[in-house]
């Protein structure tokens, strides 16, 4: 998997998408320990300072381990105030298809900058990558979650019933895609 400038810094008007560093770790472990974040997703916060710079070291290298992946992740941050508001994570296939998915700290919830993040990825994804699709799978109870994904264009194509079990009750999932635009 090619990588196209894995080490930029992506602008929006309001944020910088900070490809993510072990650096980060210590900033954003934190802002990770929110309970809130992990209410519709099978994860808990990470168990330790250094669990999350494990875990970054390994996102830092940018491709899966047999290297047929691009793992892109970001670290979002506030332009104006320098603050961390979230995550980006984006994985690009072989066969031209990818998937996003995205965490919002909570404090910076309903303001509008997972939204900006996700479009300026998806960006890159249609345009540098290349690719043909993007997906998205959202627990089927995360509405807030579901009106920012229909807000970015992407249709419902399948809902998974039971698709994991976690902190004492079943989850459904949506998934989610969006066909890169017509040229």
């Amino acid at each position: 998997m090619r990588l196209i400038a894995p080490e930029a810094i992506l602008e929006t008007s309001r944020l910088s998408l900070e490809p993510l560093q072990i650096s980060h770790a210590p900033v954003l472990y934190e802002l990770l320990q929110s309970t809130t974040i992990y209410e519709y997703i099978p994860e808990d916060p990470p168990i330790s300072l250094e669990a999350l710079v494990n875990r970054y070291q390994r996102l830092s290298f940018r491709r899966s381990p047999d290297e047929r992946e691009a793992w892109l992740n970001w670290a979002m941050r506030e332009r104006r105030e320098g603050r961390y508001v979230g995550v980006l994570q984006a994985t690009v296939y072989p066969d031209a298809s990818a998937y996003l998915a995205y965490i919002l700290f909570p404090a910076f919830w309903r303001r509008g900058y997972a939204r900006e993040g996700c479009e300026r990825i998806l960006d890159l994804l249609f345009k540098d990558y290349q690719v043909h699709k993007v997906s998205a799978e959202i627990d089927t109870r995360n509405v807030a979650s579901i009106k920012l994904i229909e807000s970015l264009g992407f249709q419902r194509v399948a809902t998974t019933l039971n698709a994991d079990f976690f902190k004492g009750a079943a989850s459904h999932e949506y998934r989610y895609e969006r066909l890169a635009p017509l040229l």
